[in-house]
């Protein structure tokens, strides 16, 4: 679709995953970023505000043979975003966590000095506290009404015999974003947990309005739950 609006080659071969380029769509100059947030292949697309219009037109346009669908925050912030387990600033991304417990710290260290490096370094060497993982529930039917019930964060994550997880820093597991999984077909959710708590198809609880719904570990760390081998977003 976008190869129909550009003279530009956005082949895979000629603009790689990870690169950001200047490119023409239709009368708009634009700067396209081969990145994805949602785990499918796609470009991050900027230009400026006043032009705006003009490129969503004219993408608008060329999209309506592949059946084109505008889809807003709740894909790019949450059902696409979860289902890939990429962690997001304000929920999983928070101070009281460490880039090692996030699963996001890198094989190498630079060796020039950066403020916290030496706080990284010792968090590098130590066990974490706590894992994030991706967890899926197994059923969302309500116990006292029969209704269907859906996390949307920020409810407590349990044992399966009632019991609060706390790490070994005191924190309790809670989700810290939940959401729909269309490409899965569960209802997902992502959780700090306990090293023994994160084990893969470690059987949990997650209490919600009163309720309690089982879950069960289903990726342990920063892999993802739908295309684990970033297949798609690389294609």
């Amino acid at each position: 679709m976008l190869s129909s609006v550009t003279s530009a080659d956005v082949s895979h071969e000629a603009f790689p995953f990870g690169r950001c380029r200047w490119i023409d769509i239709g009368p708009v100059r634009a700067l396209a970023s081969r990145i994805s947030y949602v785990g499918e292949l796609g470009w991050e697309l900027y230009a400026p505000m006043e032009q705006g219009a003009a490129m969503w037109d004219t993408i608008w346009e060329a999209g309506q043979p592949h059946g084109i669908v505008p889809s807003g925050i709740g894909v790019y912030g949450t059902t696409g975003r979860i289902e890939k387990g990429y962690r997001l600033y304000g929920a999983e991304l928070e101070t009281e966590y460490n880039v090692v417990e996030a699963d996001m710290q890198r094989p190498k260290v630079k060796e020039a000095d950066f403020i916290g490096k030496e706080a990284h370094l010792r968090h590098r060497e130590e066990e974490p506290a706590a894992i994030l993982s991706t967890l899926t529930v197994d059923d969302n039917t309500s116990p006292s009404n029969g209704k269907k019930r859906y996390m949307l964060g920020r409810e407590p994550i349990l044992t399966r015999d009632g019991k609060r997880i706390v790490d070994l820093k005191g924190r309790s597991s809670y989700v810290t974003s939940a959401g729909s999984g269309p490409s899965v077909g569960k209802h997902v959710l992502l959780a700090y947990l306990p090293p023994e708590h994160a084990e893969e198809g470690n059987e949990l609880l997650v209490q919600y309005m009163g309720d309690r719904y089982p879950v069960t570990v289903a990726v342990k760390g920063s892999r993802s739950l739908f295309d684990p081998e970033n297949t798609r977003v690389r294609s």
